[in-house]
């Protein structure tokens, strides 16, 4: 898997503006800073027009200690030039189980997504806008607050799940991850990601521009996924895995889910250090 790349350096307050002048310092959604538009290059070019815009989000550019120093368009985040001088933001994977099954829902990534397209994950994954519902205040707290709330805006944006649904209050935060992880030449991931589990038995109205399908799996189910997809065989010979949910699956998933079903799940809430990935 090839999330072990390094970034060439790390960044600071002191330097971001050297190494990324369309970063902007101040956290607002409103727009993107005068050289972060994606419209002004090829990089998009023959993309689906609802994911080019979608491009235009403002992300929260963050140190590796994941200390916000300003915003950047989604754009700007992913592409691999930016990521290999150590460009960082914030992100959120939730993993909804259903109550009485304890079944994980996952989805299928649009063929229209640009990075990581038709590839399976977890049931959500995004990032918390620059914007002071979703940014927090620097604290960890606030930052989980934030992070659960773009969970929940995301899960009624691809999954079409009522806020009401999933209240944010129902989410519940375990850790953070540091990875890096590149889709394909020109665009990646290099994140600090938040995980949010919940439990609900949510109706689902899938936004097809997001989403091409959904599965609901067991523990064993999942893991026999894996095993098909590695053989090329069986159910699960032609799926393919986002590099965020292996790591997460091959680290502590599994645990996780065992404690949750066992009411257990308490224990490892709340961890306040990021794991390296």
């Amino acid at each position: 898997m090839s999330t072990t790349t390094t970034p060439a350096q790390t960044i600071t307050a002191e330097n971001i503006l050297h190494l990324f002048p369309e970063v902007g310092t101040t956290l607002s959604a409103a727009t993107p800073s005068r050289l972060d538009s994606p419209h002004q290059d090829d990089d998009l070019s023959g993309y689906d027009a609802e994911q080019i815009r979608l491009m235009d989000e403002v992300c929260i550019v963050l140190d590796t200690d994941d200390n916000p120093l300003g915003s950047a368009s989604k754009k700007t985040c992913h592409l691999m030039t930016n990521i290999n001088k150590g460009l960082l933001h914030r992100a959120f994977s939730v993993f909804l189980f259903h109550p009485t099954t304890h079944k994980l829902l996952l989805q299928q990534r649009a063929s229209e997504k640009i990075t990581f397209p038709d590839m399976w994950t977890n049931t959500c994954c995004s990032h918390p806008l620059a914007h002071p519902a979703e940014t927090g205040h620097g604290d960890l707290a606030s930052n989980v607050e934030g992070a659960k709330r773009a969970g929940q805006r995301k899960l009624g944006h691809e999954l079409g799940i009522k806020a009401e649904q999933v209240p944010v209050s129902e989410f519940e935060f375990l850790t953070r991850i540091h990875y890096l992880a590149p889709s394909d030449g020109k665009w990646g991931e290099h994140e600090i990601d938040y995980i949010l589990f919940i439990e609900a038995d949510p109706e689902l109205d899938i936004n097809v521009n997001e989403v091409r399908d959904t599965a609901w799996v067991s523990q064993e189910e999942l893991k026999q996924l894996f095993r098909d997809a590695e053989r090329r065989i069986g159910k699960g010979r032609d799926f393919k895995f986002t590099p965020w949910f292996r790591l997460i699956c091959e680290s502590m998933l599994f645990e996780w889910w065992d404690a949750m079903i066992k009411g257990d799940l308490g224990r490892y809430i709340g961890e306040s250090e990021i794991r390296r990935m």
